[in-house]
C-alpha cells in the first residue's frame, strides 16, 4: 500500500511542478532546430513536441525521416510518431517508415506501423510490408501492422 501511495504523490507532484518538459511551450521552428542537435534526448524530445503539431509539422518532414535511420530506439520512435500525426502531408516518409518495420526494436516497428497507417491511402507501398508484420513476435507489433493496413485499404 506504500507503494501506491508514493505512485500518487509522484504524480501528483509532476500535476503541480512548474517546471515544463523540454518540448513543452515551443514553436514549430524551435521544436525543429531540437531535431539537429547532437544530442538523441533533444532530438527525441523535438520529435515528440512537433507531433503535437500535427499538420503544422510537415516542414519538418525531411529532418523526420533522417532521424529514423537514428541508432537510438526513442529518437526513432518519436520521428515515427511526429510523421504519423502530420499524416497525409508526410507521404514521402513511407519508404523510411517501411525500411523502419524491420528495427530490431519491436517499439520501433509498432510505432513505424501506427504511422503508415494514420498517412493513410499515401503509403499504400507500404501494404506487404504490414502485411509480413501480422507474424512479428510481439503482439502489439501484430495489432498495429493489421490496423495500419486497413486504413490505407480504406476499411476503417
Amino acid at each position: 500500500m506504500n507503494r501506491v501511495w508514493a505512485l500518487l504523490l509522484f504524480a501528483v507532484s509532476l500535476g503541480c511542478s512548474s517546471q515544463q518538459l523540454p518540448h513543452e511551450g515551443k514553436s514549430v521552428a524551435r521544436l525543429d532546430a531540437m531535431l539537429r542537435d547532437s544530442n538523441p534526448d533533444v532530438q527525441a524530445q523535438g520529435a515528440l513536441g512537433l507531433s503535437r503539431f500535427g499538420a503544422e509539422a510537415r516542414g519538418s518532414v525531411p529532418t523526420l525521416v533522417e532521424l529514423l535511420k537514428s541508432p537510438q530506439p526513442l529518437v526513432q520512435q518519436n520521428a515515427a510518431l511526429a510523421l504519423g500525426a502530420v499524416g497525409p502531408e508526410a507521404a514521402s516518409a513511407t519508404s523510411q517508415l517501411i525500411a523502419t518495420l524491420r528495427d530490431t526494436d519491436w517499439s520501433v516497428r509498432r510505432q513505424a506501423a501506427v504511422s503508415l497507417g494514420q498517412i493513410g491511402p499515401g503509403a499504400k507501398a507500404a501494404l506487404p510490408d504490414l502485411k509480413k508484420l501480422h507474424k512479428d513476435p510481439n503482439s502489439l507489433v501484430r495489432k498495429a501492422a493489421t490496423e495500419a493496413a486497413k486504413k490505407i485499404e480504406g476499411k476503417v
